[in-house]
C-alpha cells in the first residue's frame, strides 16, 4: 500500500520485556533501508517504543521521556497519539517497566494491519500478507518461554516472515536488545538485502556466543582476552562440566 508520499509502507515487528533478566528488545522486518535506524526505541529499565508505518522517529525518544516521568504504556500512547497530527498514519507500541504492554494502529492503514498486546509482548505489522504474521510471531515467543529474549525474538520475526511476511517482500532487519546498561547487549542490522532475515539469522548465530564478552568487557578489559579465545575457552567449560554431569 503507498503512503502518503508515495513510498510502499509495510513493516512487521515483536517487542517484548523479560522479566526475569530486565531485558527488552525488538525484532522487526520492512522493505526499504535502515529500518533498525528509524522504528525501536528502548531505554533500559524504563521500557520499549516501537514506531512504524509511516513512522516519525521523533516519537520513539519522546515516549521513552514519558516513561522516564513514571507515565503508564498506556498513557504513553495516549499522550503520543494526541501530539500528533499523523496518528492515523502511524502504527506504535510501548512496553513499560511494569510489563504493560499496548499498540495502536491508525485508521489509515491498510490491510492487514493490527497488532497482538500480552503482557510484556506486543507483535503486530502494517501492509502484511495476513494477520498470521503477527500472529505467528505471538505464538513463536510463547512456545520459547525459557529461552533468552533475543533467540526468541529472532525465532518470532522469522515466523512472521514464513507466515507470509509483507507485501512488498523484505529488505532491511534489525535485532535490538538491551539488558542493565546504557549501551546495547545485541544490535544487529541488515539495511539492504534480499533476503534480511535470513542473514538476520546468520549474523545472530556467529553472534550469540560473543554476547557476554562484549557486555562485560569495558569493566573487565585485561581478564577477558581476544574475543575468539574467550569463546572457544567458555565452550570447552561447558562440555566439561557437562561431562561430569553426566
Amino acid at each position: 500500500m503507498l503512503g502518503p508520499f508515495g513510498e510502499e509502507f509495510s513493516t512487521f515487528a515483536i517487542s517484548a520485556r523479560c522479566p526475569d533478566t530486565g531485558k527488552y528488545g525488538v525484532a522487526i522486518s520492512t522493505r526499504p533501508l535502515a529500518v533498525g535506524s528509524r522504528c525501536p526505541f528502548i531505554k533500559p529499565g524504563l521500557g520499549v517504543v516501537v514506531t512504524m508505518a509511516v513512522t516519525d522517529p521523533r516519537l520513539g525518544p519522546l515516549g521513552l521521556r514519558l516513561l522516564g516521568l513514571g507515565y503508564s504504556a498506556s498513557r504513553v500512547l495516549d499522550e503520543i497519539a494526541a501530539s500528533d497530527p499523523h496518528i492515523e498514519f502511524r502504527q506504535i507500541s510501548v512496553i513499560d517497566r511494569d510489563g504493560n504492554a499496548v499498540a495502536r494502529t491508525g485508521s489509515d492503514n491498510k490491510d492487514w494491519s493490527g497488532h497482538f498486546c500480552e503482557p510484556d509482548m506486543v507483535a503486530m505489522g502494517n501492509g502484511l500478507i495476513s494477520e498470521r504474521t503477527a500472529s505467528a510471531m505471538a505464538e513463536t515467543f510463547r512456545k520459547m518461554k525459557g529461552d533468552d529474549l533475543e533467540a526468541r525474538l529472532m525465532s518470532a520475526l522469522e515466523a512472521g516472515r514464513d507466515a507470509g511476511g509483507q507485501h512488498g517482500g523484505q529488505h532491511s532487519s534489525a535485532l535490538v536488545v538491551y539488558r542493565n546498561q546504557e549501551y546495547p547487549l545485541v544490535d544487529l542490522r541488515v539495511d539492504e538485502h534480499e533476503e534480511p532475515i535470513a542473514e538476520l539469522r546468520r549474523i545472530f548465530d556467529i553472534y550469540r556466543p560473543q554476547i557476554e564478552y562484549y557486555e562485560t568487557r569495558p569493566w573487565q578489559p585485561d581478564a577477558l582476552g581476544v574475543v575468539e579465545d574467550w569463546v572457544i575457552a567458555r565452550e570447552k567449560s561447558r562440555e566439561k562440566s557437562k561431562g561430569k554431569k553426566s
